[in-house]
């Protein structure tokens, strides 16, 4: 699969010599980016579908796409600080795109793992300091973001290939409806759950959650590095007793055996919800199809025990 996005990128680009070589970081960009590039060409994409943005060694695949790309969009270093370097020293001479600074993108402080409940979503539409210390680098998960960054990518794209601006801010405008769609449909299913306290492995979805009214009431642990001790595990089994805790849900990158000890015992459905959309087919509609991707795995765990 990884040989055939790579090829697939390069192939693209020398079909349209007038079209940039594009590569993306993660899934979720990578449909972003193809949604504006959508007759034109296709992206590259530098993380494999499954592995976690968090920690990776960079393949010699993966380097090649780099150093051969005109434009290169990634959410930034708060996500994959590992891929600062390789940016700067294989793609010094293409165009950088940090999603996570363009201007007006929705940026919320993380927050320490345990209990989560009462916390206020404040948005922050201007600049953090320029490593991103203290965001929140899951900013793709709000919809306000990614529809966003579509323009901006469209912007990005039209500076490199003036000839087809106008294709690329098309597409982009037909990508921001399409989110809206998804959004509506998954506002009408979460607005069935809203209220259901749930707990989660790994708080990775404070932008979903801001943006469509829900709330984790706990998270195990902060960060994929994270380690509870047993004090905390203690407090957080205390508060998802009293709080008749309906559903916990896990990610597909993260080992669960923290969250099943912190509800052992106690009568409660799992899911798995995937930020990243591993299982989501690669392409123009992976956004809208991730959106709804998480909110069945999220109402499907909420709904009452049969």
């Amino acid at each position: 699969m990884r040989a055939l996005l790579l090829s697939s990128f390069f192939i693209a680009s020398t079909a349209s010599a007038e079209v940039p070589r594009v590569v993306a970081d993660i899934a979720p960009i990578h449909g972003l980016v193809a949604r504006v590039m959508e007759g034109l060409g296709e992206p590259g994409l530098i993380l494999q579908p499954g592995a976690s943005p968090h920690h990776h060694a960079m393949r010699p695949s993966e380097a090649r796409a780099l150093s051969q790309a005109d434009l290169v969009i990634w959410v930034g270093h708060g996500l994959t600080p590992w891929l600062e370097d390789p940016i700067e020293n294989l793609a010094g001479d293409a165009s950088h795109l940090s999603l996570a600074e363009v201007t007006g993108s929705i940026r919320l402080p993380s927050r320490a793992a345990g209990v989560l409940g009462g916390h206020d979503h404040d948005h922050d539409h201007g600049h953090e300091d320029e490593e991103g210390a203290g965001v929140d680098p899951h900013l793709w998960l709000d919809p306000d973001n990614a529809r966003l960054w579509l323009a901006r990518i469209a912007e990005a794209l039209a500076d490199r290939d003036p000839e087809n601006a106008n294709i690329y801010r098309a597409n982009a405008e037909a990508g921001q409806r399409e989110i809206a769609a998804a959004e509506q449909a998954v506002a009408a299913q979460l607005g069935e759950v809203t209220g259901v306290p749930f707990v989660v492995l790994h708080d990775g979805f404070h932008y979903f959650e801001a943006h469509f009214g829900i709330e984790a009431l706990a998270a195990v642990k902060s960060s994929e590095a994270d380690t509870p001790g047993p004090a905390r595990l203690s407090a957080l089994r205390e508060t998802l007793k009293e709080s008749g805790a309906r559903c916990a849900l896990s990610e597909p990158q993260i080992d669960d055996a923290l969250l099943r000890t912190a509800v052992e015992g106690m009568e409660i459905n799992f899911g798995t919800i995937d930020p990243l959309g591993a299982d989501i087919p690669l392409g123009t509609g992976h956004y809208p199809a991730l959106l709804k991707s998480i909110s069945a795995g999220l109402s499907a765990c909420l709904a009452p025990s049969s």
